[in-house]
Protein backbone atom coordinates (compact mmCIF):
# COMPACT_ATOMS: atom_id res chain seq x y z
CA UNK A 1 0.00 0.00 0.00
CA UNK A 2 1.58 3.49 -1.07
CA UNK A 3 1.09 6.49 1.21
CA UNK A 4 -1.65 8.31 -1.79
CA UNK A 5 -3.38 4.74 -1.40
CA UNK A 6 -3.93 4.76 2.34
CA UNK A 7 -4.41 8.61 2.18
CA UNK A 8 -7.33 7.84 -0.20
CA UNK A 9 -8.73 5.27 1.82
CA UNK A 10 -8.49 7.72 4.82
CA UNK A 11 -10.74 10.51 3.23
CA UNK A 12 -13.10 7.67 1.75
CA UNK A 13 -13.90 6.47 5.05
CA UNK A 14 -14.43 10.32 6.05
CA UNK A 15 -16.94 11.07 3.58
CA UNK A 16 -18.66 7.60 4.47
CA UNK A 17 -18.99 8.71 8.17
CA UNK A 18 -20.22 12.57 7.35
CA UNK A 19 -23.30 12.92 8.08
CA UNK A 20 -24.07 15.46 4.84
CA UNK A 21 -22.88 12.30 2.52
CA UNK A 22 -25.19 9.94 4.52
CA UNK A 23 -28.17 12.25 4.54
CA UNK A 24 -27.85 13.07 0.61
CA UNK A 25 -27.65 8.91 0.01
CA UNK A 26 -30.61 8.28 1.93
CA UNK A 27 -32.38 11.07 0.55
CA UNK A 28 -31.78 10.45 -3.20
CA UNK A 29 -32.44 6.22 -2.82
CA UNK A 30 -35.99 7.23 -1.25
CA UNK A 31 -36.43 9.16 -4.08
CA UNK A 32 -35.43 6.95 -7.12
CA UNK A 33 -37.21 4.19 -5.11
CA UNK A 34 -40.59 5.65 -5.95
CA UNK A 35 -39.61 5.88 -9.85
CA UNK A 36 -42.08 4.40 -12.10
CA UNK A 37 -43.16 4.88 -15.51
CA UNK A 38 -45.64 7.59 -14.57
CA UNK A 39 -44.05 9.13 -11.78
CA UNK A 40 -40.19 10.50 -11.01
CA UNK A 41 -37.78 12.18 -9.16
CA UNK A 42 -38.00 15.68 -8.20
CA UNK A 43 -34.77 17.26 -10.27
CA UNK A 44 -33.76 20.22 -13.06
CA UNK A 45 -34.35 20.42 -16.23
CA UNK A 46 -31.59 18.75 -18.50
CA UNK A 47 -30.73 21.91 -19.88
CA UNK A 48 -30.50 24.16 -16.71
CA UNK A 49 -28.27 20.97 -15.58
CA UNK A 50 -25.77 20.98 -18.53
CA UNK A 51 -25.55 24.91 -18.49
CA UNK A 52 -24.42 24.46 -14.62
CA UNK A 53 -21.94 21.66 -15.32
CA UNK A 54 -20.55 22.98 -18.51
CA UNK A 55 -20.15 26.42 -16.92
CA UNK A 56 -17.66 24.76 -14.71
CA UNK A 57 -15.95 22.91 -16.55
CA UNK A 58 -15.09 25.00 -19.13
CA UNK A 59 -14.28 27.96 -16.56
CA UNK A 60 -11.01 25.54 -16.00
CA UNK A 61 -10.69 23.35 -19.21
CA UNK A 62 -10.44 23.22 -23.13
CA UNK A 63 -13.35 20.43 -23.93
CA UNK A 64 -13.41 18.77 -27.31
CA UNK A 65 -16.35 16.88 -28.52
CA UNK A 66 -16.06 14.30 -31.20
CA UNK A 67 -18.78 12.90 -33.22
CA UNK A 68 -21.80 14.05 -30.97
CA UNK A 69 -24.41 13.07 -33.65
CA UNK A 70 -23.50 9.97 -32.82
CA UNK A 71 -25.68 9.39 -29.96
CA UNK A 72 -28.90 8.46 -30.33
CA UNK A 73 -31.98 10.93 -30.04
CA UNK A 74 -33.51 8.49 -27.89
CA UNK A 75 -32.87 7.05 -24.69
CA UNK A 76 -29.92 4.78 -24.72
CA UNK A 77 -26.75 3.38 -21.86
CA UNK A 78 -23.49 5.16 -22.46
CA UNK A 79 -20.49 2.93 -21.37
CA UNK A 80 -17.88 5.01 -20.54
CA UNK A 81 -14.10 4.21 -19.70
CA UNK A 82 -13.39 5.73 -15.73
CA UNK A 83 -10.03 8.08 -15.38
CA UNK A 84 -10.94 9.85 -12.47
CA UNK A 85 -13.88 11.30 -10.92
CA UNK A 86 -15.00 14.62 -13.16
CA UNK A 87 -15.93 12.56 -15.53
CA UNK A 88 -19.43 12.15 -15.03
CA UNK A 89 -19.98 15.71 -14.47
CA UNK A 90 -17.66 16.54 -17.76
CA UNK A 91 -20.22 13.96 -19.51
CA UNK A 92 -23.67 15.79 -18.01
CA UNK A 93 -22.35 19.37 -18.95
CA UNK A 94 -21.94 18.06 -22.74
CA UNK A 95 -25.10 15.38 -23.92
CA UNK A 96 -27.67 16.92 -24.84
CA UNK A 97 -30.88 17.86 -22.43
CA UNK A 98 -33.06 15.05 -23.38
CA UNK A 99 -33.20 12.75 -23.41
CA UNK A 100 -32.41 12.94 -19.49
CA UNK A 101 -29.39 10.76 -18.76
CA UNK A 102 -28.79 9.83 -15.18
CA UNK A 103 -25.37 8.81 -13.84
CA UNK A 104 -24.89 5.23 -11.56
CA UNK A 105 -22.00 6.37 -9.94
CA UNK A 106 -19.96 5.22 -6.92
CA UNK A 107 -22.01 7.41 -3.99
CA UNK A 108 -19.14 8.47 -1.96
CA UNK A 109 -17.16 10.38 -4.74
CA UNK A 110 -20.59 11.78 -6.01
CA UNK A 111 -21.10 13.74 -2.63
CA UNK A 112 -17.68 13.58 -0.53
CA UNK A 113 -17.46 17.71 -1.87
CA UNK A 114 -20.21 20.67 -0.63
CA UNK A 115 -20.11 21.93 -4.32
CA UNK A 116 -20.93 18.37 -5.91
CA UNK A 117 -23.95 18.26 -3.13
CA UNK A 118 -25.21 21.96 -4.18
CA UNK A 119 -25.53 21.06 -7.77
CA UNK A 120 -26.70 17.48 -7.86
CA UNK A 121 -28.89 18.11 -4.74
CA UNK A 122 -30.98 20.25 -7.04
CA UNK A 123 -30.15 18.63 -10.68
CA UNK A 124 -31.25 14.77 -9.48
CA UNK A 125 -29.75 12.38 -12.18
CA UNK A 126 -27.81 10.06 -10.00
CA UNK A 127 -28.12 6.68 -8.85
CA UNK A 128 -25.60 6.57 -6.05
CA UNK A 129 -24.19 2.92 -5.63
CA UNK A 130 -22.46 2.86 -1.92
CA UNK A 131 -19.68 0.05 -2.53
CA UNK A 132 -16.20 -0.75 -1.09
CA UNK A 133 -13.49 0.44 -3.09
CA UNK A 134 -10.39 -1.89 -4.26
CA UNK A 135 -8.00 0.39 -1.68
CA UNK A 136 -10.07 -0.66 0.87
CA UNK A 137 -10.41 -4.29 0.64
CA UNK A 138 -6.45 -3.96 0.22
CA UNK A 139 -6.33 -2.18 3.31
CA UNK A 140 -8.38 -5.27 5.18
CA UNK A 141 -6.31 -7.87 3.26
CA UNK A 142 -3.31 -6.02 4.38
CA UNK A 143 -4.21 -5.90 8.00
CA UNK A 144 -5.06 -9.43 8.51
CA UNK A 145 -2.06 -10.53 7.11
CA UNK A 146 -0.10 -8.40 10.25
CA UNK A 147 0.00 -5.11 8.97
CA UNK A 148 -0.62 -3.55 12.59
CA UNK A 149 -0.42 -0.19 11.53
CA UNK A 150 -3.65 -0.56 9.08
CA UNK A 151 -5.55 -2.13 11.65
CA UNK A 152 -7.65 0.57 13.41
CA UNK A 153 -8.35 1.72 9.65
CA UNK A 154 -9.20 -1.56 8.51
CA UNK A 155 -12.00 -1.91 11.57
CA UNK A 156 -13.47 1.39 11.02
CA UNK A 157 -13.37 0.03 7.01
CA UNK A 158 -15.82 -2.93 8.02
CA UNK A 159 -17.65 -1.01 10.67
CA UNK A 160 -19.08 2.03 8.24
CA UNK A 161 -18.21 0.91 4.97
CA UNK A 162 -21.01 -1.46 2.69
CA UNK A 163 -19.42 -3.90 0.23
CA UNK A 164 -21.70 -3.13 -2.27
CA UNK A 165 -22.13 -7.02 -3.13
CA UNK A 166 -25.22 -7.92 -1.15
CA UNK A 167 -28.28 -9.00 -2.81
CA UNK A 168 -30.65 -6.62 -1.59
CA UNK A 169 -28.75 -3.39 -2.52
CA UNK A 170 -27.88 -5.23 -6.12
CA UNK A 171 -31.81 -5.87 -6.37
CA UNK A 172 -32.40 -2.20 -5.27
CA UNK A 173 -30.27 -0.78 -8.28
CA UNK A 174 -31.67 -2.96 -10.76
CA UNK A 175 -35.23 -1.70 -10.38
CA UNK A 176 -34.09 1.81 -10.46
CA UNK A 177 -31.99 1.35 -13.59
CA UNK A 178 -34.56 -0.54 -15.67
CA UNK A 179 -37.97 1.66 -14.24
CA UNK A 180 -35.55 4.91 -15.62
CA UNK A 181 -35.20 3.28 -18.72
CA UNK A 182 -38.48 1.99 -19.09
CA UNK A 183 -40.02 5.23 -19.00
CA UNK A 184 -37.52 6.96 -21.69
CA UNK A 185 -34.35 8.39 -19.76
CA UNK A 186 -31.15 7.32 -20.24
CA UNK A 187 -28.26 5.92 -18.13
CA UNK A 188 -24.51 6.86 -18.14
CA UNK A 189 -22.15 3.70 -16.83
CA UNK A 190 -18.26 2.81 -16.11
CA UNK A 191 -18.30 -0.12 -16.93
CA UNK A 192 -15.11 -1.18 -15.75
CA UNK A 193 -16.11 -0.88 -11.95
CA UNK A 194 -13.29 0.98 -11.15
CA UNK A 195 -10.70 4.17 -11.90
CA UNK A 196 -8.33 3.16 -14.62
CA UNK A 197 -4.67 4.31 -13.93
CA UNK A 198 -3.55 4.98 -17.63
CA UNK A 199 -4.53 6.73 -20.58
CA UNK A 200 -5.83 4.86 -24.08
CA UNK A 201 -6.37 1.54 -21.26
CA UNK A 202 -9.41 -0.03 -20.34
CA UNK A 203 -9.15 -2.41 -17.17
CA UNK A 204 -11.09 -5.59 -18.80
CA UNK A 205 -13.20 -7.97 -18.81
CA UNK A 206 -15.87 -4.82 -18.27
CA UNK A 207 -18.59 -5.28 -15.49
CA UNK A 208 -21.44 -7.55 -17.54
CA UNK A 209 -24.44 -5.33 -15.65
CA UNK A 210 -23.90 -2.69 -18.17
CA UNK A 211 -25.04 -5.27 -21.28
CA UNK A 212 -28.01 -7.27 -19.09
CA UNK A 213 -29.62 -3.73 -18.50
CA UNK A 214 -29.23 -3.26 -22.40
CA UNK A 215 -30.67 -6.89 -23.16
CA UNK A 216 -33.36 -6.32 -20.21
CA UNK A 217 -34.29 -3.08 -21.52
CA UNK A 218 -33.87 -3.55 -25.25
CA UNK A 219 -31.67 0.09 -25.33
CA UNK A 220 -28.54 0.71 -27.49
CA UNK A 221 -25.30 0.75 -26.05
CA UNK A 222 -22.96 3.80 -26.93
CA UNK A 223 -19.93 3.52 -26.48
CA UNK A 224 -17.67 6.49 -25.46
CA UNK A 225 -13.78 7.18 -24.54
CA UNK A 226 -12.81 10.34 -22.28
CA UNK A 227 -8.67 11.21 -23.10
CA UNK A 228 -7.26 13.26 -20.85
CA UNK A 229 -8.93 13.55 -17.72
CA UNK A 230 -6.35 11.40 -15.99
CA UNK A 231 -4.39 14.02 -15.06
CA UNK A 232 -5.91 17.71 -14.21
CA UNK A 233 -4.60 20.50 -15.04
CA UNK A 234 -5.36 24.20 -16.09
CA UNK A 235 -7.04 25.02 -19.66
CA UNK A 236 -6.44 21.31 -20.42
CA UNK A 237 -7.83 19.39 -23.24
CA UNK A 238 -10.58 17.24 -22.71
CA UNK A 239 -12.00 14.91 -25.40
CA UNK A 240 -15.13 13.13 -25.48
CA UNK A 241 -15.11 10.57 -28.37
CA UNK A 242 -18.35 8.78 -28.90
CA UNK A 243 -19.10 5.65 -31.07
CA UNK A 244 -21.94 3.82 -33.11
CA UNK A 245 -24.22 2.87 -31.19
CA UNK A 246 -24.94 -0.88 -30.65
CA UNK A 247 -27.86 -2.61 -31.12
CA UNK A 248 -29.15 -6.05 -29.34
CA UNK A 249 -32.40 -7.73 -29.42
CA UNK A 250 -33.97 -7.49 -25.71
CA UNK A 251 -34.10 -10.77 -23.89
CA UNK A 252 -36.08 -11.37 -21.13
CA UNK A 253 -33.58 -13.19 -19.01
CA UNK A 254 -30.19 -13.12 -20.52
CA UNK A 255 -28.05 -16.21 -21.17
CA UNK A 256 -24.93 -16.25 -19.83
CA UNK A 257 -23.76 -16.62 -23.37
CA UNK A 258 -25.46 -14.04 -24.63
CA UNK A 259 -24.04 -11.74 -21.92
CA UNK A 260 -21.02 -12.68 -22.47
CA UNK A 261 -20.77 -12.23 -26.61
CA UNK A 262 -22.29 -8.53 -26.29
CA UNK A 263 -19.74 -7.40 -23.24
CA UNK A 264 -17.17 -8.62 -25.79
CA UNK A 265 -18.93 -6.30 -28.08
CA UNK A 266 -18.99 -3.41 -26.15
CA UNK A 267 -15.69 -3.75 -25.06
CA UNK A 268 -13.89 -4.08 -28.50
CA UNK A 269 -16.08 -0.67 -29.15
CA UNK A 270 -14.88 1.24 -26.61
CA UNK A 271 -10.97 0.00 -26.99
CA UNK A 272 -11.53 1.27 -30.53
CA UNK A 273 -12.13 4.32 -29.66
CA UNK A 274 -8.88 4.89 -27.25
CA UNK A 275 -5.88 6.43 -28.33
CA UNK A 276 -3.46 4.19 -29.06
CA UNK A 277 -0.18 6.80 -28.32
CA UNK A 278 -1.29 8.96 -26.10
CA UNK A 279 1.48 11.24 -25.09
CA UNK A 280 0.86 13.78 -21.83
CA UNK A 281 1.40 17.12 -22.99
CA UNK A 282 3.96 18.72 -21.94
CA UNK A 283 4.95 22.38 -20.67
CA UNK A 284 3.36 24.21 -17.25
CA UNK A 285 0.82 22.05 -15.51
CA UNK A 286 -1.12 25.34 -13.54
CA UNK A 287 -3.82 24.47 -10.52
CA UNK A 288 -2.77 20.68 -11.11
CA UNK A 289 -2.62 19.36 -7.29
CA UNK A 290 -5.78 21.88 -6.76
CA UNK A 291 -7.90 20.78 -9.79
CA UNK A 292 -6.88 17.10 -9.13
CA UNK A 293 -8.55 17.30 -6.05
CA UNK A 294 -11.16 19.52 -6.68
CA UNK A 295 -12.63 16.91 -8.78
CA UNK A 296 -12.01 13.95 -6.07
Amino acid sequence: MTTEAIQRVQEGLAAAVDPAVRQRIGETLKQLATITVEHSEPKASGGLRRFVLRSLIHAFFRVRVENLERLPQKPAILAVNHLHHIDPFLLLGEIPAQPYYYILGDARTLYNKWWKRLILSFAGGVIPLERMWKEEFAVIAEAKAGRQDLLELATAIEQNVPTGRDIQTLRQIDRIVLAILARGDGIVLFPEGRLGETEGKLHVPLKRGTVIYALKSGVPIVPIALIGTHDLYLRKELTIRFGQPLYFSPVTTPKRQEVDAVVLAVQDAMLALLPTNYQEPTGPKLLRNFLNHLFW
